[in-house]
This record gives structure tokens, C-alpha cells and sequence, in this order.
């Protein structure tokens, strides 16, 4: 975030007197902050979409993405993405088809990242810190759909989980999608986590592994056929 953006962000006509590059970089994470709460409280309710930035066109889950963007805009929701290629791209492409609100939350990467065109100019963020960018991401969607992945899925999903297990926000809808990508995962879930007393069997019940496009919007469906849909924010 450049220093311009900042200035507008907090007003600043001219610079406080900082002691530190700590105490600088507050000012870059609070700015952060205001840009995306400022963007994101008009977007109303969105899933998140997750996946691969290395997922190519024309691959089994590049389509199954673009087909549940498109499905979840379908029913009035919006689709929120980290931004990139792959996954995330195939995520805002089915949202743009339905001419629902699709929005992209980019991060700045030495390698990978770039916006896609499918997002609406209006809703592409960009961030520096990915712990901002993470709290964007559970404050302003109503659910997770988890497509396969590397170690940025894996920590978006895991995060998501641990906060709500720790009740440090409400519970919304989890869905991973593709057995065969989440099986070895689930398996040592179920026979180490679990059986060393690691997390509780019941902690199974947080999430939902599906194979199929259908199946995800069938689980937040009913997920919400339970809980009235609204904006957590």
C-alpha cells in the first residue's frame, strides 16, 4: 500500500512523527483495514471460494469452480476469491457469468499472483499483509467452499476451522470439495488427531467433504435452511 492510499485512508494531511519502522508499519496495517472494511460492507452476502492459483482452464476443478461460482450467483450470492489465476480466477468467471457480485482480494507475491478479469472493478482489493486479507475473508462471507490446494488453501481453511471450534465467531458452512484431493488429509485427521485426543470426534462435524458442484450448494442450502442468511458484518 503506497503512502498516498494511507494519507487518504486516515486523513492525514501531514505525517506524524514516527519513532520507529514499527510504528509505521501500524499505520500500513490499519489502512488496510479501513480500504477493506470500507469496500467490503457494501457487497452483501458472498461465499468465499478457495483453490490453487496453479489450476489450469480446462481441468477438472478449474471447471467445477467456475460451475459453483456460477451456481452460488445463481441463488443471489456473491464470490469472494483471493484474486489470482487457477482456482480463484475460475471462482469470479462463474460469478461474472450470472452477473453476480464477484470480488478479489489479491495479495502481493513475489511470484503467482495477479488480479484476474473477472472481477468487478469496484470489489478488487489488494492487500500486503495476509492477515488482514484472512480477516476479510471471514468477516465478509457466508461460507467456505475449499477446492484443492497448497499451503495457502490449507491455512485458510484451517483458520476458519479453528475459529469457529473456538467459538470465536459464529459457525457458518465449510465444504471441501473433491474426495480424492481430501482423503489422505481426512484419514490423518481421523487416525492421529483423533485418536491421540488431538481434537474431538465431534470437531469432524465443522466442515462437510463433497464431490460435486451440486453437492456444495446442496450443503449451504440446507446449512441455511437451519440459520437465517445474513452479512456477518
Amino acid at each position: 500500500m503506497d503512502n498516498e492510499r494511507i494519507k487518504k485512508a486516515f486523513k492525514i494531511k501531514q505525517w506524524p512523527e514516527i519513532k520507529s519502522s514499527d510504528s509505521w508499519n501500524i499505520f500500513k496495517v490499519m489502512a488496510e483495514f479501513v480500504e477493506g472494511y470500507d469496500t467490503l460492507a457494501k457487497i452483501g452476502p458472498c461465499v468465499s471460494v478457495f483453490g490453487s492459483a496453479r489450476t489450469k482452464p480446462g481441468t477438472k476443478y478449474y471447471e467445477m469452480a467456475t460451475d459453483i461460482g456460477q451456481k452460488l450467483a445463481s441463488v443471489g450470492l456473491g464470490v469472494i476469491t483471493g484474486g489470482g489465476p487457477g482456482i480463484m480466477e475460475a471462482g469470479n468467471l462463474g460469478a461474472s457469468k450470472e452477473k453476480g457480485a464477484s470480488v478479489g482480494l489479491n495479495i502481493e507475491l513475489p511470484f503467482e499472483q495477479h488480479d484476474n478479469p473477472w472481477i468487478d472493478s469496484d470489489k478488487n482489493l489488494e492487500f500486503h499483509y495476509f492477515f488482514v486479507r484472512k480477516v476479510m475473508f471471514v468477516k465478509y462471507s457466508q461460507g467456505f467452499i475449499v477446492m484443492p490446494g497448497g499451503f495457502g488453501t490449507m491455512d485458510e481453511l484451517f483458520e476458519a476451522i479453528t475459529l469457529i471450534q473456538t467459538k470465536k465467531i459464529d459457525r457458518f458452512p465449510i465444504v471441501l470439495v473433491g474426495k480424492d484431493f481430501w482423503s489422505g488429509l481426512l484419514d490423518w485427521i481421523k487416525n492421529t488427531l483423533i485418536s491421540r485426543g488431538n481434537i474431538s470426534e465431534e470437531d469432524l462435524n465443522l466442515f462437510r467433504v463433497v464431490d460435486s458442484a451440486d453437492e456444495a450448494i446442496e450443503h449451504l442450502n440446507k446449512f441455511y435452511s437451519k440459520y437465517s442468511l445474513k452479512p456477518n458484518f
